[in-house]
């Protein structure tokens, strides 16, 4: 029984835990690496922070684990090219000094539409 007992308290405790993610920052040079969580435990976000300010590449993802969007910061600015995924779409954002210069919808390999 007393078995039984700290079983339970233990799946309890993980079922807690998984619930309540919190995200873990580590140190990697002069830069510290980021990953942010969903509520159930999968990776929502991965990037860097450089002085306390977004630099360097950045992924999002769903709650299923599923690759959304992707692109760089540099000193908080995002930059270049980033992209968007959503169903059977893929957008392509270029940014300038944080402004969208150009985008391009991308549907199974060809170009769906070019907005400047």
């Amino acid at each position: 029984m007393k078995k039984i007992l700290m079983m339970a308290a233990f799946f309890c405790t993980v079922t807690l835990v998984a619930q309540n993610i919190e995200p873990k920052f580590e140190k990697n040079g002069d830069m510290v690496e980021a990953t942010y969580f969903h509520d159930n435990g999968n990776i929502a976000q991965t990037g860097y922070f450089l002085n306390g300010t977004l630099n360097g590449k950045w992924k999002m993802y769903d709650a299923q684990g599923k690759k959304i969007a992707m692109g760089e910061y540099v000193n908080g600015v995002k930059t270049g090219k980033w992209f968007f995924w959503k169903g059977q779409q893929l957008t392509e954002v270029d940014y300038d000094n944080n402004a969208i210069a150009s985008v391009v919808k991308w549907n199974n390999g060809e170009a769906v539409a070019v907005n400047k």
